[in-house]
């Protein structure tokens, strides 16, 4: 089992920063990859989460094509917390921002934080 909690999310202006935290706690030795997703006002269902940006165990990176310039994903060296930097935001990237790790168990095991408020206002 593995418990995710999230933070720095808030309120900022069209063209600021944030960065949103994640860490994580439990069985963390099997974390593989670690990803943000967020989910945009209307949209109420889990799997109607996009992809923002994710890292692997290994530092490979992956970002929407939305983000790609403006965002960063990072790691600390113990693997457990993500950090997702974010520049240059924008309106469209206000969402509720979730957490998500995936774990190099078989069959491949999913957890979710309980999500943090991202808004921009222009």
């Amino acid at each position: 089992q593995v418990h995710l909690v999230e933070s720095g999310g808030g309120l900022v202006q069209a063209g600021g920063s944030l960065r949103l935290s994640c860490a994580a706690s439990g069985s963390i030795f099997s974390i593989n990859t670690m990803a943000w997703y967020r989910q945009a006002p209307g949209k109420q269902r889990e799997w109607q989460r996009d992809l923002v940006a994710a890292i692997t165990s290994g530092g490979t990176t992956n970002y929407a094509d939305s983000v790609k310039g403006r965002f960063t994903i990072s790691r600390d060296n113990a693997g457990n917390t993500a950090y997702l930097q974010m520049n240059s935001l924008k309106n469209e990237d206000t969402a509720v921002y979730y957490c998500n790790v995936k774990m190099a168990t078989r069959p491949p095991q999913t957890y979710w934080g309980q999500g943090t408020q991202v808004t921009v206002s222009s």
